[in-house]
């Protein structure tokens, strides 16, 4: 079991200020893999200082600077890929074909588009009479998830790196040795002391403490709704920014001519891919009636093929949930739906057949699905597809919508019929025969699927802040 006990605080691993010492489990074996130390206030007291010591002169970095100091960052990152794939098998279930491709890419593609962004941004815009300035923010708070954690960590430091802010992460709790070899690229690559902290913890404790700290300008927030409340609750006494990427509930709609046999497949994987621990699965599939059992059919065969196995293995299969309360939670949902009067097509409740412990769950298929049950409503987070029918195609775009949650939406069709659906459904993003946003396009929702964007050029916008000049000399 690797014991990770130390913070990362001014360039610096450093020993918790009385912080007690924190499991992780391997959801494969439901046994323990490391141990970390939860980060005490004072731990983030002293984070907090050295990066608000750092800002005084990172901030004034040059833009050619930054882009180096990124560029660094990608090359020490890359050799770590093994590395952070390994960490990311055996705390959280990626398997390790699907970590060192899909997890670990994801972080290096948040940098490289951030990098892009940095090149063409405009620090100065003239105005009639005015100029606007986008400037560092200051200190930024960020608090990551586990279910892409490092694609999450990218999209908060890469924009704060670019824009001149200093910042104090601190990474789930549930899978955190990537970030601290995150930590450790960051130092190789020569992040100066101070500028990035990483303080390990949980919710109530460090992440508290990070929201609600006086001398942190923003605090950056991935995950639940739920937990997103608390922390703008905590943030608010001090007018803090709160930017915040929070649940989903993502319908795909199918067109009525939609071609089932090439169009449905890349956003039929969507639930599948990372066990459908993404925050943009499009889980609720919207069918009209007369295609129902074509694209049952089309479900069911797809999801009974997919396996499901060792996180720790090569290959094509699914890993398990992330810990037991993610298992517990799908499973409830699960028999909630054959509670009340789904049918299950593939899949259920019950452990696959080829394993006897950890918190996997089968591919699972409901069709018969209505808009009152449970798993239509709420958020699943596991490998699970419900079927929904709709009358007209007005009726499914209204489907689509009755949701609290406005992240994404994904159309499956013709792409000139899905273009002009595109803008009558409520999320802040939606794709077209593909479940996922295209490389640096604004990632973020509408409702109570947060506010704020990341990646790209409107990442790194809102990281900055916005000086309006006046009278100046002509």
């Amino acid at each position: 079991m690797r014991e990770r006990l130390q913070h990362y605080i001014d360039g610096k691993w450093v020993n918790s200020d009385g912080g007690a010492r924190r499991e992780v489990i391997n959801p494969a074996t439901e046994e323990a893999c490391a141990v970390i130390s939860v980060g005490t206030v004072a731990d983030v007291n002293k984070a907090v200082a050295a990066a608000r010591r750092a800002f005084k002169s990172y901030s004034q970095t040059t833009r050619e600077e930054r882009v180096a100091l990124l560029e660094r960052i990608v090359e020490e990152y890359k050799k770590r890929a093994s590395d952070l794939a390994q960490s990311m098998a055996e705390e959280m279930g990626a398997p390790l074909s699907f970590a060192i491709t899909a997890q670990v890419g994801a972080g290096i593609g948040g940098f490289v588009s951030t990098i892009q962004a940095l090149k063409d941004f405009s620090f100065m815009e003239d105005g009639p009479g005015y100029k606007v300035a986008y400037e560092p923010i200051g200190v930024v708070g960020m608090i990551t998830p586990w279910n892409w954690p490092l694609n999450q960590i990218a999209l908060k430091v890469a924009p704060a790196l670019a824009a001149g802010d200093t910042m104090v992460l601190k990474p789930s709790e549930e899978c955190p040795t990537n970030a601290m070899i995150f930590a450790e690229i960051l130092d190789a690559a020569g992040v100066p002391a101070g500028v990035f902290n990483l303080v390990n913890g949980d919710g109530p404790t460090t992440g508290t403490a990070i929201s609600s700290h006086p001398d942190i300008e923003m605090v950056s927030f991935t995950g639940s709704t739920r937990a997103g409340i608390q922390v703008a609750i905590a943030a608010a006494p001090t007018v803090k920014r709160v930017h915040q990427e929070l649940g989903g509930k993502s319908p795909n709609l199918v067109l009525p001519d939609a071609d089932i046999t090439t169009q449905l497949a890349p956003v039929a994987m969507g639930p599948l891919v990372n066990t459908g621990q993404s925050c943009i699965s499009p889980t609720k599939v919207l069918v009209a009636k007369d295609r129902e059992a074509e694209v049952v059919g089309f479900y069911k065969a797809m999801y009974a093929a997919t396996p499901v196995g060792d996180p720790m293995a090569e290959g094509q299969h699914l890993g398990p949930l992330v810990n037991k309360a993610q298992y517990d939670k799908v499973k409830d949902l699960i028999q909630s739906a054959i509670d009340q009067g789904a049918t299950l097509e593939t899949g259920g409740p019950d452990l696959p057949a080829n394993v006897n412990r950890g918190y996997f769950i089968q591919p699972t298929v409901f069709s018969g699905v209505t808009a009152d049950m449970r798993i239509a409503q709420e958020e699943i987070f596991g490998p699970v597809a419900t079927i929904l029918t709709y009358d007209t195609l007005e009726d499914g775009i209204e489907m689509a919508n009755a949701t609290e949650y406005g992240l994404s939406a994904a159309i499956t069709g013709d792409p000139a019929k899905a273009a002009a659906v595109a803008g009558k459904l409520r999320a802040g993003m939606v794709a077209i025969n593909g479940w996922g946003p295209s490389p640096g396009a604004p990632f973020g929702g509408y409702k109570q699927s947060g506010n704020g964007r990341e990646g790209g050029l409107a990442g790194l916008k809102d990281f900055m802040e916005t000086k309006a000049i006046s009278g100046l000399p002509t």
